[in-house]
């Protein structure tokens, strides 16, 4: 893969203002499929997944209907799509989170399909109700694109390495409550009862996400870090896991955060961005699996054979 297909990204303080807005954008899109889809495992049938233009819901169940909503960030449009044939956009654009929230009900309205949903936002701690929220209004369109390019890279190559696992695996998806897109491998056996403590999301909701056994990668754009980056960790993390040799040389273990760190920027200006980015996700994955014992040889598929 060529190295401009891994755009750089704007420093985060340039478009904080764009991300948290943005941010507030997804969860209200992700909780109108929260409230109609049907509950999966790990909060899975509430995710947003990639397309060549940017997030969708994919099909949400609304009465003998199904429907669609699609941010597209290549022409900047919220669309709506109903299996009926009917459809509606509007432009993305500067806008309060009250005005996106209420623009998006009356389309939806105006579409016969009426949805309620709980408008405080989760896993942030400033938590403003949506119909309140005129502070974050910001949309900087390019630093959007620059996002969803380099959004498009990671989801291509996290599918390269998920189809490396023939155990349980989620698919590659967007989390809208932290913004992130992540994959997450399972070795099949219970886990120690999470503590929870995510701000504004209930225990529960953690217990079961994280209720097996797991070792979990992800993006982040930057919030909370000041710079795009990647992360693996494990739960429950093994003995001697942050001590463990990984690859490539610019990760490091976060003692704060619990997790191994790779910085966007190495990957992006690396010879080879998918290797290095690979390399990353294995070597992770494996220290977990070696240390807490998997059965590496039933979950992973033989490469030899493909």
């Amino acid at each position: 893969m060529q190295q401009h297909a891994w755009p750089e990204l704007p420093a985060f303080a340039e478009w904080e203002g764009t991300f948290n807005t943005l941010h507030m954008w997804t969860q209200i899109v992700g909780k109108i499929r929260l409230a109609l889809s049907p509950r999966l495992n790990h909060s899975w049938g509430c995710v947003l997944y990639a397309t060549a233009r940017g997030l969708t819901t994919s099909p949400i169940p609304c009465g003998n209907h199904t429907f669609s909503i699609d941010f597209d960030w290549v022409a900047h449009e919220l669309r709506i799509e109903k299996s009926d044939g009917e459809s509606r956009a509007f432009p993305l654009e500067p806008m309060t989170v009250s005005d996106f929230y209420r623009k998006l009900m009356n389309t939806l309205h105006d579409l016969d399909m009426e949805v309620h949903i709980f408008t405080r936002p989760v896993e942030v701690v400033e938590a403003v109700r949506f119909e309140n929220d005129t502070q974050h209004a910001s949309y900087d369109a390019e630093a959007v694109g620059r996002l969803w390019q380099a959004l498009s890279q990671v989801d291509r190559v996290f599918k390269t390495f998920r189809a490396r696992f023939i155990g349980k695996a989620s698919p590659v998806q967007f989390y809208w409550g932290a913004f992130d897109l992540a994959a997450a491998r399972f070795s099949g056996r219970t886990a120690p009862l999470h503590p929870g403590g995510m701000p504004n999301c209930a225990d529960w909701v953690m217990q079961e996400a994280y209720s097996h056994e797991v070792a979990s990668a992800g993006f982040w754009p930057g919030a909370g870090l000041g710079e795009a980056a990647f992360y693996a960790y494990a739960y429950p993390e093994p003995a001697g896991y942050g001590s463990r040799p990984i690859q490539p040389a610019a990760a490091f273990y976060s003692d704060t955060l619990r997790e191994f760190i790779l910085p966007y920027a190495a990957v992006r200006k690396s010879e080879d961005p998918d290797r290095t980015l690979l390399q990353f996700l294995h070597t992770t994955y494996s220290s977990a699996a070696e240390l807490a014992s998997w059965d590496r040889a039933a979950l992973e598929r033989d490469l030899s054979r493909t």
